[in-house]
């Protein structure tokens, strides 16, 4: 792997982590501003419990060593989760909040795509 990958990897992995830490606590304790947030999008207030508890598992299954095929569940649960949250503010009229899903969207492909071979899975026919 190349030293400019890696560094790429790196950065963006702690951008990622960073980022969905720090949206998982405030959905996993349900801040004021957040659970008024997620209504106003017109979602119920115990979905934000399921997005702070697997944003934070997703963190730990990226950043620690092995697992392949957990990393590539939760780099898809990150897409997904982001492509959804874009979607919603979309669909909400509030087209200024998909900025920042759109970042961790971006961070989450970045990631993936630099992964070091140690981190991806090996195709059975390889």
């Amino acid at each position: 792997m190349k030293k400019a990958h890696k560094i790429i990897y790196w950065v963006a992995t702690a951008w990622l982590a960073l980022g969905m830490l720090s949206t998982g606590y405030v959905q996993l304790f349900h801040l004021k501003d957040e659970t008024k947030f997620i209504l106003d999008l017109g979602y119920p207030e115990y979905l934000l419990t399921l997005l702070g508890i697997t944003k934070v598992l997703g963190v730990l299954v990226v950043l620690i060593p092995k697992f392949p095929l957990l990393k590539e569940w939760a780099y898809a649960g990150f897409f997904f989760m982001m492509a959804g949250a874009i979607y919603s503010h979309i669909a909400a009229g509030n087209p200024g909040g998909i900025f920042p899903p759109l970042l961790l969207l971006i961070l989450t492909v970045v990631s993936w795509y630099f992964r070091p071979a140690t981190r991806k899975l090996a195709l059975a026919n390889q």
